[in-house]
């Protein structure tokens, strides 16, 4: 027997990962678009996309799915994913920039209902923490660390989370505390490199979707894990794989390594 299709609400309409999301949930026809948010006064609201117009009462959309897909700012992703909780209702967020105590607030809400999220739910892109977590195992101390991240003028969080989360394997795998070992750009006199100095740098530029490149420089050559998103298209479809992972899941918090069964 076939099984209904999955009912989907998309926060952020209106913005360009908003548009691309409902563009794949309206392709799959394992899905169905089963609401639409934006915030007051959103220039989309009231605008139809397929036969549903866009809102701004969380509570009306979120009830009205299963799944909410979430790719707006930290606050309003805190708000929904607070009404996902009190309504029972799964959520994917791929919102970053979160503090460390909204990220609390994060796993706290993944006790009531299930949560899936990455900085980056496009499957190249975690094929990349895969290798980049390899490479830094093989090539170990003798080879430096360098993650240049490279997005659109309009993205306001930086660096990316994706780079932090490159970060985070990197550092994990070479048995190092990111905190303690990372520099943010570099600016001056800075003196000899540390032999175990992890740097992230960050571009911002013109419409750039979204590029990652770890870079191990070695004594006689240089290995480099590269990314390079050409399409919004792949975080949606990403997303849309998390969605249907999240049918019939436990409470929890899940992550792109449950997803692809990477784990």
């Amino acid at each position: 027997m076939k099984r209904a299709a999955i009912k989907v609400v998309v926060a952020g309409a209106g913005g360009k990962m908003g548009r691309t999301l409902i563009e794949g949930v309206l392709e799959d026809q394992s899905l169905v678009l089963a609401a639409l948010l934006e915030v007051k006064g959103g220039p989309v609201i009231g605008a139809n996309f397929g036969k549903v117009k866009v809102g701004s009462d969380i509570h009306h959309a979120i009830a009205a799915g299963e799944v909410l897909i979430d790719f707006t700012r930290p606050e309003g992703t805190l708000a929904h994913l607070q009404a996902c909780a009190r309504l029972g209702k799964a959520i994917v967020i791929g919102t970053t920039g979160f503090s460390d105590l909204q990220k609390k607030a994060i796993l706290q809400a993944s006790r009531k209902i299930p949560i899936a999220m990455s900085p980056n739910f496009a499957v190249g892109v975690n094929a990349v923490f895969k290798l980049a977590e390899v490479a830094a195992a093989i090539l170990g101390d003798d080879f430096d660390v360098e993650i240049i991240e490279a997005h659109h003028r309009h993205k306001v969080d930086a660096p990316s989370g994706t780079a932090l989360k490159l970060g985070e394997i990197v550092a994990r795998a070479l048995k190092r505390d990111l905190a303690k070992s990372v520099v943010y750009g570099r600016q001056g006199d800075t003196g000899v490199r540390p032999v175990k100095q992890i740097a992230i740098h960050a571009i911002r530029g013109g419409d750039i979707v979204g590029e990652h490149s770890v870079i191990f420089a070695g004594p006689g050559e240089r290995v480099e894990v590269t990314i390079r998103s050409q399409s919004r298209m792949t975080y949606a479809l990403g997303a849309l794989r998390a969605v249907k992972f999240l049918r019939g899941k436990r409470a929890g918090l899940y992550d792109m390594s449950d997803i692809l069964g990477l784990k």
